[in-house]
């Protein structure tokens, strides 16, 4: 797009700028990684202020959700009942549960137990017990812009071997984020995750990773996290996508409930861990939109 804009044109990204004073510099940057054979973002992955305002007003919507069931997750709960908190919650900010009816997905969370690696189905029959680890993936949307992001709950008295894999895995999203630099490599955030995963012991889920979004519910780049330094598209500021690995306490193969289509379980049965962050490249960093 940009090789058919003129110096004194508006810039594409509807700043009401001219190119010269806006995105020439970055469009010439990215040329630049294409020259040596990097993937570059194209122009409809990048964000702009405006829109990154309203990305931003839904998130806080998103957190806010997720701060909620904290408050009330415990023993005794069934995943049912956490759904309507969602629901209830995201509703009266002024919100729309993002999963309810997305490719038919029936609830309005994903509640991942133990086993399950991720797109848990709410139940009445799914009772939180002592010792669970429990996975809630919150995704809203506010005013036709979405956020995403999940928590680890530990229900009541954990076994150290559950509670270690959760903590391994924050540990993951954390240092994968200190990655996060404007032109550097998506891979560089996949291999920090993969090795810290490994080093402890555990595997990475290979075939699911996070995903680009904002104007929608899943926007290109996918996000790996099985991949290598100086690999993968380069990160440009005005990207936004989540960090979301997920981390086996056993093997890597997962497999999909075929009676529901939706949720995913570690093949070996052993538990599986995942926090959710979304961060806008930033030009000089990062910025943790959604948690």
């Amino acid at each position: 797009m940009h090789n058919k804009l003129g110096r004194n044109d508006l810039c594409w990204c509807d700043s009401g700028k001219k190119y010269k004073s806006c995105h020439i510099n970055f469009d010439r940057k990215l040329e630049s990684f294409a020259a040596q054979g990097h993937i570059i973002p194209s122009h409809d992955m990048i964000k702009t202020s405006a829109e990154i305002d309203m990305i931003r007003k839904s998130a806080e919507v998103n957190i806010a959700v997720l701060d909620h069931v904290a408050e009330h997750i415990k023993a005794g709960m069934t995943t049912e009942e956490i759904d309507m908190l969602v629901y209830q919650k995201t509703t009266d900010l002024g919100g729309i549960p993002a999963p309810l009816g997305f490719e038919g997905f029936p609830k309005s969370v994903c509640t991942s137990i133990n086993d399950q690696v991720c797109h848990g189905i709410p139940s009445k029959d799914d009772v939180l017990k002592e010792g669970d680890i429990v996975n809630v993936d919150v995704s809203t949307i506010l005013n036709d812009f979405y956020s995403d992001s999940s928590r680890m709950f530990c229900i009541g008295n954990v076994s150290e071997e559950k509670r270690r894999l959760v903590e391994v895995a924050k540990e993951c999203v954390e240092l994968g984020l200190k990655e996060v630099k404007p032109w550097g490599f998506m891979g560089d955030m996949s291999q920090a995750i993969h090795d810290h995963a490994v080093a402890n012991g555990y595997s990475v889920v290979r075939e699911m990773g996070g995903h680009g979004v904002g104007l929608e519910f899943h926007e290109d780049p996918f996000v790996s996290y099985v991949g290598k330094r100086n690999t993968e598209i380069v990160l440009a500021p005005g990207m936004i996508f989540t960090i979301e690995p997920m981390i086996n306490m056993g093997e890597h193969g997962i497999y999909l409930d075929k009676k529901n289509g939706w949720t995913v379980y570690t093949k070996d049965g052993k538990p599986s861990a995942q926090w959710e962050i979304m961060v806008l490249v930033t030009e000089d960093g990062h910025e943790v939109l959604a948690y």
